[in-house]
């Protein structure tokens, strides 16, 4: 592909990457909002409403973080995974099975686990100059 094709497809690529982050973000605002409305209008807030809100903005720092720094680190999406199954376990746990449970926490477990070995890859595997491949790309088309 040629240069000015390859850099036109790129900074494309690049404004629809934003304007779905936009997206995300103005949704993840409403949604909180609209979350908030109801503990007012019920004037009660439970624990799987604070879980609920702790997922809501783990989702909005995550796209914070991709549009800050180009990157989304791989933990993010697993922490709000951990958060959402503890929230099911929570609200579900009376109407579930002993199996159910246990394969419910398990899974927090497993997540938990990769957590702790993408931290220790991160760490002791660092990519060169900390920087992705699309970093490199955009900033190839900055200067080219």
């Amino acid at each position: 592909m040629n240069k000015p094709v390859r850099n036109i497809s790129l900074k494309f690529l690049e404004s629809v990457e934003h304007v779905g982050l936009l997206v995300i973000a103005i949704a993840t605002v409403v949604a909180m909002t609209s979350e908030i409305v109801k503990m007012i209008q019920v004037a009660q807030v439970t624990l799987s409403d604070l879980l609920l809100l702790f997922i809501y903005l783990e989702v909005f720092t995550m796209a914070g973080q991709y549009y800050r720094l180009g990157k989304l680190p791989v933990r993010f999406p697993l922490y709000i995974g951990m958060v959402a199954l503890a929230r099911y376990l929570i609200l579900d746990m009376k109407a579930m099975d002993d199996w159910r449970m246990v394969a419910v926490t398990a899974s927090i477990l497993i997540l938990a686990a990769a957590v702790l070995i993408i931290r220790f890859g991160h760490l002791r595997y660092p990519y060169p100059n900390d920087e992705l491949p699309s970093e490199i790309s955009r900033r190839e088309i900055k200067k080219g």
